[in-house]
């Protein structure tokens, strides 16, 4: 069972620090159903290729029989009586080279790397090769889940005998990605659609797969056109499982786009994502994704431990936050009260043991007044929330945060209206989002931050987030603002 990983970004031999394994050995590890092993055939400057080879052993797929309601490890979804002992799951790409994804490439499915936080944030070409995959639904399916995710997708059917094509096709594919995304994204996309292909799981499906679904498919699921079908296939067709997953997802949806006029914040620091309300062709589905890993990027460089979510909306950034165990106090605060509970809910905090429970705290606070419970921290975010205030109301904002607050790091992010162009079927001199009160352009926003820079004493830097268009720049702004240490 094999699974191969290819960059040609520059050097690309930095793949391995994104996938925490170094080129120039041979990685094993003993995983429930065998071993996983990962290896470069291919390692220079210009081109890396990782393998992921999972060495399946069937005497562990016949002890884990029985499992799943005659789906258990060797099990196949087509009823066939020895299909406990008899069966392709050592050759076919399945659900157990999504468990051995999670296990080998942790690291690099969180969208964290110690030692290049910046590119495990950036969209960098990739290809990727699955040789053998098990495909009810065929070619046309694989292209219909991972085309809509930015792909371009090579499903090529197996024939059943090459030397007999009367016999016509198999039901494998093999399956080729291309594309340019951020390494993170492409293997969530691997881990839940490998399974929804195959159509069957190894293991029994319990309710806390509802919880790993909506994790990798955080940013991503509740916008595809095939979600439904996604989630039935990856909860095993369980009906009560897959209703409980789609209304979560829905519930996210409703918080992320902030649709109704009564849960946008009026005084404009609810932090609602831009796009939420472009025309739908107009959207650019993994900017928002890529938005907060550059944030997160940029945090882990600051070397943080206690942060500030000013604006925190419906709590996507913190969820981020919390899966990090670099940040041992993490607050988001929003001046919407409903806001906040939908963070809340997001964030399952009813449900977390109590020791990741006491990492946060969430505040009803407006950005625009002093408050004291905000003073000290080692950094803020403000994660398109300064968009949504009146500009006359900006320097209250400035000496809230920047005056009293007072963090150490400040990181800034706000659309560039100069990119406005680029979204088709968006009018001329509107706006991303119906709440929006200005939207800066570069020029705009750089004299913005040299001014609070100079002016609370802090020295900034500007960068963007996005593709990176060469006339009218990325499609968002990020400044990281930071306070000198004072001399001993």
């Amino acid at each position: 069972m094999l699974l191969t990983v290819t960059t040609t970004h520059r050097p690309a031999t930095d793949l391995g620090y994104l996938l925490v394994k170094h080129p120039d050995r041979q990685h094993s590890f003993d995983v429930p159903t065998g071993t996983a092993h990962v290896f470069y055939p291919q390692a220079d400057e210009t081109r890396c290729t990782a393998v992921l080879l999972l060495d399946v052993d069937p005497l562990r797929l016949t002890a884990g029989r029985g499992r799943g309601r005659g789906r258990g490890a060797g099990a196949t979804p087509d009823g066939f009586t020895l299909g406990q002992y008899v069966n392709d799951r050592p050759y076919a790409a399945s659900s157990l080279l999504s468990s051995a994804l999670a296990k080998v490439f942790g690291s690099a499915l969180r969208g964290s790397s110690k030692d290049r936080p910046e590119l495990a944030a950036t969209a960098i070409p990739l290809e990727i090769s699955v040789p053998v995959l098990r495909c009810r639904g065929g070619a046309a399916l694989a292209e219909q889940l991972f085309a809509p995710l930015g792909w371009a997708v090579t499903a090529a059917a197996i024939p059943l005998d090459e030397t007999r094509p009367d016999w016509g096709d198999s039901r494998y594919v093999a399956l080729t990605l291309r594309g340019t995304l951020r390494l993170a994204d492409a293997l969530n996309h691997l881990y839940v659609l490998l399974p929804v292909l195959d159509d069957a799981k190894h293991y029994w499906v319990a309710p806390d797969e509802i919880d790993k679904l909506l994790r990798a498919g955080e940013g991503w699921l509740g916008q595809h056109p095939e979600r439904g079908l996604i989630t039935r296939r990856y909860l095993a067709h369980r009906r009560a499982l897959a209703g409980a997953a789609l209304a979560r997802l829905a519930e996210i949806r409703l918080a992320d786009d902030a649709a109704e006029p009564d849960t946008v914040d009026t005084t404009g620091e609810q932090g609602a994502d831009e796009e939420a309300h472009l025309p739908v062709g107009a959207r650019r589905q993994s900017l928002a994704v890529r938005r907060r890993a550059a944030v997160l990027a940029a945090l882990a460089e600051t070397g943080a431990t206690r942060v500030l979510d000013l604006g925190c909306g419906a709590g996507a950034l913190l969820s981020d936050l919390i899966r990090d165990r670099r940040y041992t106090e993490i607050v988001g605060t929003d001046v919407s009260h409903r806001a906040l509970e939908m963070a809340q809910r997001r964030l399952r905090l009813d449900r977390l043991p109590e020791r990741q429970r006491n990492r946060i705290k969430l505040w009803q606070s407006a950005l625009t007044y002093r408050d004291d419970r905000l003073r000290g921290y080692d950094a803020a975010v403000l994660m398109e929330v300064v968009e949504h205030l009146d500009p006359p109301r900006l320097p209250a904002l400035e000496e809230a945060v920047f005056g009293h607050a007072q963090p150490a790091t400040v990181l800034v992010t706000t659309p560039n209206a100069e990119y406005n162009v680029r979204y088709e079927g968006l009018g001329a001199g509107a706006m991303r989002h119906h709440d929006h009160r200005f939207e800066w352009s570069r020029g705009e926003f750089a004299d913005w931050v040299e001014r609070v820079a100079s002016g609370y004493g802090y020295t900034a830097a500007i960068s963007g987030v996005g593709d990176d268009d060469p006339e009218v720049g990325a499609p968002t702004q990020l400044a990281v603002f930071t306070r000198p240490v004072p001399a001993l």
